[in-house]
Order: structure tokens, then C-alpha cells, then sequence
């Protein structure tokens, strides 16, 4: 587990960066190869080739080629998800949106553009309301109760960036949802039946687009093991190698990427969907308890 981004003189290393040189470094451990054998294969220095593979430069489909013919991954999957890994990569490093300049902190600000990059999100949240499903009124109450102290600006900013985000859910090549909510977070304790009516009505239409699927899992489902913990997993290509986590802890955030942590994570999810509600049983759960406000 790692920050979202870390610098080292002028280079980045990022989420996508260092998932695509962990993929790498596992092909090149497996071929019994050294840093030294790549370099020579790339007329490169182990110096670049160590860069590579920390995530810290971006790296070009030539060389990417080269080693996966050096490493014996003939594999045209393989070589393909590697290239598109590659790509995403460069794009995200070059990438200028609303969100360089907003008011993001810590993993954030690297969570939010790979958010806008990504092809499909699974989202599980203990407590709240999924980022990308908030309404404002939601999003502003959340803000306040847990950032006391926040200057009135910056609350507005953060209710903001939630509508802001909402963008990949519509349009051209929308971005591919799947929320499993908790019934805690749907009765939003103590708040107002108008910003509740409104969160959850919200729900209920985000839930009849195609690309949104929300499911709801209610208190008989019992205690399971998802409890513990927020997560998201967000895929930027076929779900599955090129994946990575974005953890929420009760003080910190941080990533998982890829590998058994990013499986197991994966499974998570699938178990708590299997317990959760289908959509049209969530669907009615939900407009039951709008009409209880």
C-alpha cells in the first residue's frame, strides 16, 4: 500500500505508473532476468530501467514491446493491457481538467483525475453516500459534520467537486458504476427530511441509467466482512490485471495495487453484492424509505 503520488527530483510516480512497472517486474522475476539484462535490451541504463518499474517516468510502447519479447510474454493480451496501461498512464500525467484547480489534498488528488480516466468504478462505502452519487446538500452536510472546522468556502468547494465529478456518469463513453450501499448510510441519521427526500430520490434516478447499477444492503443481511472498511476499485480497461483499490480508513486514505491485495478486494465485493439486495428490490427499498421522511 502506497501514497497516490510521490516526487523524486523532477519525476512523478504514480497509481497507474507503478502498477504498470509492478507488471513488469513480475514478467521480468519469473524470466530469472536481472535490471541489467533489460537495460541491455532497451540500450538503456538500470538507472532507467529501475525508474521504469517504480512508476516514476512514463514508458513508451517500443519499450514496452521489447521487454515483454525479452521476458518471454508473447501473450497478445498480455502485450495489449500493458500497452493500454502505458497509454492511460502518459494521458494521466499529461491530463489538465477541473480538478487541478480545486482544493483536492493527500490521495485525492490523484484519486480524482484517475476517477475521470477510468472505465468502470465499484464502490462500496460504510457510512455515507458514495462520492460520486452525492447530492450537494448531501455532500455539504457531510463536509461539516466531519470536518468541523472547515472555513465556509472550503465547504462549498468540496460540495462542488462532487457535482463536478458526476460528469463521468453521463455523456460519451460514461464511466460504468456499481454501488453496494449500506442501509445505515441511506437513513443519514439526524439529517433533514428535505436533503434526505433529496439524496435519496437522487439515488433512485442515478439507478435508471444503464451505466449505474446500486444495490442496497439492508441490516438482515447481517454482519459481513465489507464492515471493516470503504473501498473502491476502479478498472481502466477489461476489469481484472490493470485494476486498482482506493482504500478509505477512519484518518487516511491509501491504494492497493494491483496483485492478491487487489483480488481479494475484488472478491470482497462480490460477496457483499450477492448479500445485498438486486436493483429492483434496492429500487423499492429506497422509495420505501423516501416516503417515511
Amino acid at each position: 500500500m502506497t501514497e497516490g503520488q510521490s516526487t523524486q527530483g523532477n519525476s512523478t510516480s504514480s497509481v497507474l505508473g507503478r502498477r504498470l512497472g509492478a507488471e513488469l517486474t513480475s514478467l521480468r522475476t519469473r524470466a530469472g532476468l536481472t535490471q541489467t539484462h533489460a537495460a541491455k535490451a532497451l540500450s538503456a541504463s538500470t538507472g532507467k530501467v529501475a525508474k521504469m518499474e517504480g512508476g516514476w517516468v512514463p514508458i513508451r510502447d517500443p519499450d514496452i514491446r521489447a521487454l515483454c519479447a525479452l521476458y518471454g510474454a508473447n501473450d497478445p493480451a498480455t502485450v495489449g493491457g500493458l500497452l493500454e496501461l502505458a497509454r492511460i498512464d502518459r494521458e494521466r500525467r499529461k491530463a489538465k481538467g477541473w480538478w487541478n484547480e480545486a482544493a483536492f489534498t493527500g490521495t485525492m488528488k490523484e484519486y480524482v483525475p484517475l476517477e475521470n480516466a477510468a472505465t468502470a468504478i465499484k464502490a462500496w462505502q460504510v457510512s455515507f453516500i458514495p462520492g460520486l452519487l452525492q447530492t450537494v446538500g448531501y455532500a455539504r452536510s457531510v463536509r461539516r459534520a466531519t470536518v468541523p472546522d472547515e472555513l465556509p468556502d472550503r465547504v462549498e468547494e468540496f460540495a462542488a467537486s462532487r457535482a463536478a465529478r458526476q460528469r463521468r456518469l453521463s455523456g460519451e463513453s460514461p464511466l460504468s458504476l456499481w454501488a453496494v450501499i449500506p442501509e445505515a448510510a441511506l437513513r443519514i441519521p439526524g439529517a433533514e427530511p428535505a436533503m434526505a427526500r433529496e439524496q435519496l430520490s437522487s439515488l433512485l434516478d442515478w439507478g435508471e441509467r444503464p451505466n449505474v447499477t446500486i444495490q442496497v444492503l439492508p441490516f438482515s443481511a447481517g454482519l459481513v466482512a465489507s464492515l471493516t472498511g470503504s473501498f473502491n476499485i476502479l478498472s481502466f480497461a477489461e476489469p481484472g490485471a490493470m485494476d486498482v483499490v482506493y482504500m478509505e480508513l477512519p484518518l487516511s486514505e491509501t491504494w492497493v495495487e494491483g496483485g492478491d491485495g487487489v483480488a481479494r478486494h475484488a472478491k470482497l465485493f462480490e460477496e457483499t453484492a450477492r448479500m445485498a439486495l438486486p436493483e429492483a428490490e434496492s429500487r423499492t427499498f429506497i422509495g420505501t424509505l423516501i416516503k417515511k421522511l
